[in-house]
């Protein structure tokens, strides 16, 4: 049902250039997409909102463009993955993601904001490729399929992505004190 009210909001902003629908999309999808940027940049809130807002921006003005050969939301985050990676590849350097302070609206628990920076720490030793699959698979409970879709590359390929990925994050998280003993 979710699928056809986005292709509906879609047909209005296409057809009628209704910018209401195109406000009730962003409002159902800028936490996720904020949260996604949150987690590929390792906790820069700012960054995360103007990466954000470039997605939406480019989202409405390529609308017309969507064919719904997949759900709205893949079609969201493959411009929002293109948006990152652009940015990357701008930059020269793409090491020196520093975690910022993490801002209250993106955090559901206080409590754990240690743990939260811990992660984001920990993000920083994937590849780019590998953070954005573990972001859409563990953090966004995207299926594999669609993360193939959203990064451009067959599913056995994200499959090997959050392998590593996996291994890379447990073998750091248990060289610094998360050793799984609670």
């Amino acid at each position: 049902m979710s699928q056809l009210n986005d292709i509906s909001l879609v047909a209005q902003v296409v057809v009628f250039k209704n910018t209401r629908a195109f406000d009730q999309l962003v409002k159902k999808y800028q936490s996720p997409v904020r949260r996604f940027f949150l987690n590929l940049t390792c906790g820069d809130s700012e960054l995360s909102d103007d990466l954000a807002q470039d997605t939406f921006i480019k989202a409405y003005t390529n609308i017309a463009s969507f064919k719904n050969l997949s759900s709205f939301s893949t079609w969201l985050y493959r411009i929002a993955y293109n948006i990152f990676y652009d940015y990357i590849r701008s930059r020269k350097e793409t090491t020196n993601l520093e975690p910022r302070e993490i801002d209250p609206l993106y955090s559901t628990e206080q409590k754990n904001i240690g743990e939260k920076m811990d992660i984001y720490e920990s993000m920083k030793v994937l590849k780019e490729i590998e953070r954005t699959c573990i972001t859409l698979f563990y953090m966004e409970d995207t299926s594999i399929d669609k993360i193939a879709g959203i990064i451009g590359c067959p599913a056995g390929t994200v499959k090997s992505h959050l392998s590593r990925g996996k291994e890379k994050l447990a073998t750091y998280l248990k060289q610094n004190g998360y050793d799984g003993k609670g």
